[in-house]
């Protein structure tokens, strides 16, 4: 059966992905059938699917995060006489059940691109007086509500000329999604959040990714405040999580901690909250096959940059490991050393194939640049096929994509080697790309720069994330001969 998607205009590219997500969280095996209504467009809020049966549909809807409902089309068309006529020839046996004196219901007038008042939904609901209804009207939990859903045009996010005239649905509602959901774990009003807490909407979209449901087990490798968790507790996951900062994960903040985020919500608690390394995993090699799901943002240096144990000196060779006495164990903060994007890539792909069962879904962020953006770029496991990619754009240079990823056969040796091999090669492009990108952008800094030196500006130069990773160092007495430097190589 075809039925009528109607989003909100939100994440436009998670919506294909998180209803696929959920199909198959359904039950329902083999390739989803989708399709736009005619002369419509990518960024319409308006989609049809094909799906087995309502009770499907009702479940989809009810869990869905970007879903606004899902409908029985009775009628649509570019005026109210398109519908009309639409309606009058749908078939009488599938209205009938809906229409009778028994069955009470509600019309409900929505739109896309403008806000109805009171005045024009009761003249958009007198145009449907030809209907036939016989039951009582209720306001409040009806046996049916009836939508009319007028579309003005214009889809396009970015103020464009519009690209689509406008269309009006009439249909009778099949489920409705509990947006309302998102309200009430909204970080504003969260217990305990960080720097790189995720955003509720976002999180929520990753936990149906994650097929999260009762009975699985969910682990977040950098958990933080546990922000990727909690969604998965509230669709009934046991959660696991594991986080480097021993202060976050111990100490928390103001007396709250990630704890009290799961106490707040009436969910339950973790199993554990770990202090781990993703590079030095706490499992034994003999591990395999526990976890359902595997959900994180790792770390990535937008917000927060990658740690891993160790220390500068430790892993130069400078200092010989350490042994703890119990006197110093009570609020000792282990060293760390800086933690690189295709290291910690590299490890959750292996970890993922390593503990997820056969089936079992690796959901993350990874981020990229827009202009240059290749999928070959992309990192990559033997044994993890990638199943979504959704891009989230955070400027016009950079986004982040979400990868889903489902482990399809058992973890070997063999295989471990292989992948070693493809981070190897992953590593060498992300390199290059990363030093590439850096470069222009020190080259339009630092030109600049001279440019408003000569102008007789004052030029104010700062460097990021403590001066690391090949950032243009910034010291007392060597700021010029540095500018200098770069501005000889690049300028």
């Amino acid at each position: 059966m075809w039925f009528l998607a109607f989003f909100a205009h939100r994440h436009l590219d998670f919506r294909i992905a998180e209803v696929e997500s959920l199909v198959k969280l359904c039950g329902v095996e083999g390739q989803l059938q989708w399709k736009k209504p005619e002369g419509d467009h990518e960024h319409s809020p308006f989609y049809y699917f094909d799906l087995p049966s309502e009770e499907v549909a009702k479940k989809v809807a009810g869990r869905s995060i970007l879903l606004k409902g899902l409908y029985e089309v009775w009628g649509s068309g570019h005026t109210v006489e398109e519908v009309e006529a639409g309606i009058r020839a749908y078939p009488e046996e599938r209205k009938a059940p809906f229409l009778g004196e028994d069955v009470s219901f509600k019309v409900v007038v929505d739109g896309f691109g403008k806000a109805f008042t009171m005045e024009e939904q009761l003249q958009k609901m007198e145009r449907f007086a030809f209907i036939p209804w016989k039951g009582p009207v209720r306001m409040k939990d009806p046996d049916v509500r009836f939508w009319i859903i007028d579309s003005l045009g214009g889809y396009d996010p970015l103020g464009l000329p519009p690209l689509q005239d406008r269309i009006i649905f009439f249909g009778r509602e099949i489920g409705a999604s509990e947006r309302g959901v998102l309200g009430k774990y909204d970080l504003k009003k969260r217990r305990y959040i960080g720097p790189t807490s995720m955003d509720a909407e976002i999180s929520f979209l990753m936990a149906n990714q994650g097929l999260a449901r009762p009975g699985s087990l969910v682990f977040d490798p950098f958990c933080g405040t546990g922000s990727c968790l909690i969604p998965a507790a509230h669709f009934g996951a046991l959660t696991l999580g594991a986080d480097i900062d021993i202060r976050v994960v111990k100490y928390g903040k103001r007396g709250h901690t990630i704890w009290s985020n799961f106490e707040q919500y009436g969910l339950t608690a973790p199993v554990a909250i770990l202090r781990a390394d993703n590079h030095q995993q706490p499992w034994r090699n003999d591990i395999r096959e526990t976890f359902h799901a595997i959900v994180c943002d790792p770390p990535y240096g937008v917000r927060a940059g990658g740690r891993k144990s160790g220390g500068k000196k430790l892993l130069s060779g400078k200092a010989e490991p350490y042994v703890l006495t119990e006197q110093q164990k009570d609020g000792h903060i282990p060293s760390t050393a800086p933690y690189t994007l295709a290291e910690c890539l590299h490890d959750l792909l292996d970890l993922a194939a390593r503990t997820l069962v056969i089936g079992g879904r690796l959901v993350f962020f990874v981020p990229c640049s827009v202009p240059d953006y290749d999928p070959k770029q992309l990192p990559t496991h033997p044994i993890l096929r990638l199943v979504a990619n959704s891009e989230q754009l955070l400027t016009r240079k950079f986004s982040r994509r979400l990868l889903t990823m489902q482990k399809t056969g058992p973890y070997t040796d063999e295989l471990a080697a292989a992948a070693a091999e493809t981070s190897r090669e992953f590593r060498e492009r992300h390199v290059e790309i990363v030093e590439q990108s850096r470069n222009e952008e020190i080259k339009a800094l630092l030109c600049s720069s001279k440019r408003g030196e000569e102008d007789g500006n004052e030029v104010e130069v700062a460097n990021g994330d403590d001066g690391e990773d090949g950032d243009v160092p910034v010291t007392e007495g060597g700021v010029r001969d540095e500018l200098r430097t770069y501005r000889a190589k690049w300028c």
